[in-house]
């Protein structure tokens, strides 16, 4: 009975133990760092200061968030970041959606140029059609990162404070909207700033609803590309031949497409033929099991970048955007 009684405690104790790694106490109301944000959200914004106060009080740190960002998806290598988003249940779900969608995604083809498929692969790379859109509540997401983060405290509080003028231009219940363990909220996961710059009511409701309304999901998304300077009819990217070894000049951590087409030749990358004079491209290598495969980025691909700054994102946006594009037009 005593060995029970034991046993039973230790249960307990672990329990107690690994619900304390995800959810910590707030002490954020006792923060000096909080009360410096507090007065200046007041100063600045004429925000209530014991309404905000208040925010904080029921705040809650959440370590899981602490921990999900210091791991990234994109710290992987292609070969193993690709399987994650370009698969044919994924792709299955992105015809079934442009089926449901059809008529908004055409009209914000028709508005602002961007490509019906690669609307609907941004939507389901990010959350899967909406299935999956974040559970954690926002203001407790940034406030974790934004006060208990020291690597991106400054992006973060930046992030809260557009967040909380969100709330307060859509009235909304800053404690109620949930998101992304990184404060990124609805169906393509904007972030506060995001929302603010380029959410749109696309059904005329007068309201602009990226968690429940799909149609202003994908007004959202191309109005994104648009204001980043989407070109309509570029291509996006090519696969490459590379020989030599004067391309690895080319590789670097930028990814913004500086190169001119006779700066990638001269350089060993073979390109495709009929491309506009005045392309310029950037040389991506990805990591594969054994070797690497080389892509040669433009513009609209850089556009796709400024979603999520990785090019393995961007690859993945793409890949699952001609998968699905592939699998719709069979229909």
């Amino acid at each position: 009975m005593k060995l029970i009684r034991l046993l039973t405690l230790n249960l307990f104790l672990i329990f107690g133990l690994l619900l304390s790694t995800t959810v910590a106490a707030s002490d954020f109301s006792n923060k000096k760092t909080v009360k410096v944000f507090i007065n200046e959200m007041v100063k600045k914004h004429k925000f209530n200061k014991q309404y905000l106060e208040k925010l904080f009080s029921r705040a809650k740190l959440y370590d899981s968030i602490l921990e999900a960002i210091a791991r990234p998806a994109e710290s992987k290598p292609w070969y193993q970041y690709r399987p994650i988003f370009v698969t044919n249940k994924r792709a299955q779900g992105g015809i079934e959606f442009w089926k449901k969608n059809a008529k908004a995604l055409a009209r914000a083809e028709k508005r602002y140029g961007i490509p019906q498929e690669i609307i609907v692969a941004i939507i389901g790379v990010e959350t899967r059609y909406g299935k999956h859109a974040g559970a954690y509540p926002v203001f407790d997401s940034l406030a974790t990162l934004a006060f208990a983060y020291p690597p991106r405290a400054k992006f973060f509080r930046g992030e809260l404070e557009q967040f909380l003028l969100m709330t307060r231009e859509e009235n909304f219940e800053a404690g109620k909207l949930v998101g992304s363990y990184a404060g990124a909220m609805g169906m393509p996961q904007f972030i506060s700033s995001s929302f603010r710059s380029y959410a749109v009511d696309f059904d005329g409701d007068g309201k602009r609803d990226l968690w429940n309304n799909p149609t202003d999901a994908i007004g959202s998304v191309a109005n994104y590309f648009r204001k980043h300077r989407w070109k309509t009819g570029q291509p996006i990217t090519h696969k490459v031949e590379v020989h030599g070894e004067r391309h690895k000049s080319l590789i670097t951590k930028s990814l913004k497409p500086s190169h001119t087409q006779l700066e990638l030749l001269v350089n060993g990358v073979i390109l495709p033929s009929k491309l506009e004079k005045d392309l310029k491209g950037k040389l991506l290598s990805l990591k594969k099991a054994k070797n690497a495969e080389y892509w040669v980025a433009w513009n609209n691909f850089y556009v796709i970048t400024r979603y999520n700054h990785s090019a393995l994102y961007s690859m993945a946006v793409y890949q699952l955007s001609q998968k699905i594009k592939q699998g719709y037009l069979k229909q």
